[in-house]
């Protein structure tokens, strides 16, 4: 069975930072990429950061870029988003997703969310 759990969400004080991590089984990690979305109250879901396991590939939005920082540890198949300098606009649900074409193209999977909330 195909798992993806966030966890590293919480409340932060705008300048602050967080961690989320994104811990995946049931699948071959190195096969595929890992995405991370976020989507505020009555807004559309946004694309965030996207990585490919297999060779380190990176997304970024330019809402994040220069901010965030995506990652892999391929060892315990689970990928990490540094959130820095964060803004009272970062605040949203935080998901992960798994893509099996490997190239952040699309989801295949997805987990069942983290709230960020950055306070002003």
């Amino acid at each position: 069975e195909v798992q993806l759990v966030e966890s590293g969400g919480g409340l932060v004080q705008a300048g602050g930072s967080l961690r989320l991590s994104c811990a995946a089984s049931g699948f071959t990690f190195d096969d595929y990429a890992i995405g991370w979305f976020r989507q505020a109250p009555g807004k559309e879901r946004e694309g965030v950061s996207c990585i490919s396991a297999s060779d380190g590939y990176t997304y970024y939005a330019n809402s994040v870029k220069g901010r965030f920082t995506i990652s892999s540890d391929n060892a315990k198949n689970t990928v990490y988003l540094q959130m820095n300098s964060l803004k009272p606009e970062d605040t949203a649900v935080y998901y992960c997703a798994a893509d099996k074409s490997g190239n952040c193209l699309r989801e295949d999977y997805w987990g069942q969310g983290t709230q960020v909330t950055v306070s002003s």
